[in-house]
């Protein structure tokens, strides 16, 4: 089994920024993909940044240049730095780990931003 544990969520105003931080742990072998999705009330989960353990990242196209997705092979943690927030980024945030054919989910963890 593999556990993920978020961290960083809250509230912010438009325009602030907001650093989410997911640590796994459990079984966990040699190359797995983590990542972040989200889901908005009323709305389909969806995909906002995954990385490979070799570093290659893929991001939704609407998010490009705000958020930032990161890595520590050795921690085995991954992190999302979200900037410049706008209210429509208001979700719960899902961390993700993908390793052969089994995906593991985190609990998640609220992102809200409102003046």
């Amino acid at each position: 089994q593999v556990q993920l544990v978020e961290s960083g969520g809250g509230l912010v105003q438009p325009g602030g920024s907001l650093r989410l931080s997911c640590a796994a742990s459990g079984s966990i072998f040699s190359s797995y993909t983590m990542g972040w999705y989200r889901q908005a009330p009323g709305k389909q989960r969806e995909l906002v940044a995954t990385i490979t353990d070799g570093g290659r990242t893929n991001y939704a196209d609407s998010l490009k240049g705000r958020f930032t997705i990161s890595r520590d092979n050795a921690k085995k943690t991954v992190d999302l730095q979200m900037n410049i927030l706008k209210p429509e980024d208001t979700a719960v945030y899902y961390c993700s780990l993908k390793q052969s054919v089994w995906a593991y989910w985190g609990q998640g963890t609220q992102v809200t931003v409102s003046p």
